[in-house]
């Protein structure tokens, strides 16, 4: 099979960095637009490190955001050095949580292993850490119980993470994942925990895949962006049927369901004015050639930010 047209050689998404300033969509509109775009590394996990930083470089990205694993291997002063070079700023590292264990050692393992991250974060030249709360323990129904050992543990970690100079983001995930991966859900849970502490040491991450489905939403990023809660803001489409697994389902840009052009535009308006990060675990993306996903990535971002300038 053919490999699929990119939306530059396609002319979709053509002039579509106008949603910045309100001009004609001319090369300097594409430009600011794709300075705030941030490429997160596992939407082409194809690429190593070099070539993603080569490549966002070379269409003008201006960050990354990187997973502790391939950071660890390549080194984090190296990888935030290499960055640097490349003129990209690092936006976030992913992941640390997983705090929901009931028993001591292994939520002290999680304890340890989270301020492993922050240093990592900060080796990096980072100022944000995700944090995926982690799941209910095996056996356990109790939501509530398993939501205040996330918060017993960002009170563990919050001093920790100001002495490194980085923030804390609590990241809801969709519900279909509360059983195994996060029982933070919504962006208002997320809030809650957050709001147990300043500001500069915990905020949350608004994510559109995870949260697109909830009316509530719109209320709460004007709420988070008054509160100066929102650490980081990330774009992922929703196509079904999901995979097997579900994980791996989130959609390219422009391909699903999400009203991407709203949140940019909810965002936006709740004083977000910093990095937007596209966040795709997508088999068929990796499959791909980078380059080219890369290069689509950077056509469906600005034609998303288009759109919501017109709103």
């Amino acid at each position: 099979m053919s490999e699929p047209m990119s939306d530059a050689a396609s002319g979709r998404g053509s002039g579509a960095a106008a949603s910045v300033s309100g001009h004609d969509g001319g090369a300097g509109d594409r430009a600011r637009a794709l300075a705030r775009l941030s490429v997160n590394q596992e939407t082409v996990r194809q690429l190593s490190l070099p070539e993603l930083f080569e490549g966002c470089a070379h269409l003008g990205v201006g960050g990354v955001g990187l997973w502790r694993e391939p950071v660890r291997e390549f080194g984090p002063e190296a990888a935030g050095a290499l960055a640097r070079e490349h003129g990209l700023a690092v936006t976030s590292l992913c992941r640390g949580g997983f705090f929901t264990a009931a028993e001591p050692a292994e939520r002290r393992r999680a304890l340890d292993d989270n301020r492993a991250a922050l240093d990592e974060a900060a080796a990096l030249g980072t100022d944000t850490l995700v944090l995926v709360s982690g799941g209910l323990p095996a056996g356990s129904r109790d939501l509530a119980g398993a939501r205040e050992r996330v918060a017993d543990a960002l009170a563990e970690l919050a001093p920790y993470a100001r002495e490194r100079g980085v923030r804390l983001a609590i990241e809801p995930l969709h519900p279909m994942f509360a059983s195994d991966r996060c029982v933070v859900s919504t962006l208002g849970q997320a809030l809650e925990l957050a709001e147990r502490f300043p500001a500069d040491r915990v905020g949350v991450v608004v994510d559109t895949y995870h949260l697109w489905w909830d009316e509530r939403v719109p209320e709460q990023i004007a709420h988070a962006g008054a509160r100066g809660r929102i650490a980081a803001f990330q774009l992922a489409d929703w196509v079904t049927p999901l995979p097997e697994g579900v994980l791996l389902g989130r959609g390219q840009l422009g391909d699903g369901s999400v009203d991407l052009a709203a949140f940019c535009a909810w965002t936006a308006g709740a004083g977000h004015s910093g990095p937007v990060e596209v966040e795709i675990f997508n088999p068929a993306l990796w499959e791909r050639d980078g380059r080219q996903v890369l290069a689509e990535t950077a056509d469906r971002f600005v034609a998303v930010l288009r759109e919501a300038a017109g709103r």
